[in-house]
């Protein structure tokens, strides 16, 4: 993943967020909390998975699908910009 260089210390600390929220669900389970509890955190988490997720699919659209240093294709990059707005929609 080459082009995750440029956005590198966005992408990690966005990892590190989720790793936090992972962690944040092991302790839930480790004392017990309720199930209510444990689900909400286990939703945020999830949450955090897929925008990370709809970020590195939308860089991948835009730099390897649509590479802004070939022929500019509007239609093309139209397409891209729906499909990434429909990735998104689908990972909310």
């Amino acid at each position: 993943m080459s082009h995750t260089v440029k956005n590198k210390e966005k992408v990690l600390a966005r990892v590190r967020r989720l790793r936090g929220q992972v962690e944040a669900v092991e302790r839930a389970l480790v004392q017990e909390k309720g199930c209510a509890a444990v689900l909400q955190l286990v939703v945020a988490a999830r949450g955090a998975m897929n925008s990370l997720m709809a970020e590195v699919i939308e860089d991948h659209i835009r730099l390897h699908v649509v590479d802004p240093s070939r022929e500019r294709n509007d239609q093309k990059a139209k397409g891209a910009a729906e499909l990434i707005e429909v990735i998104q929609s689908y990972l909310r």
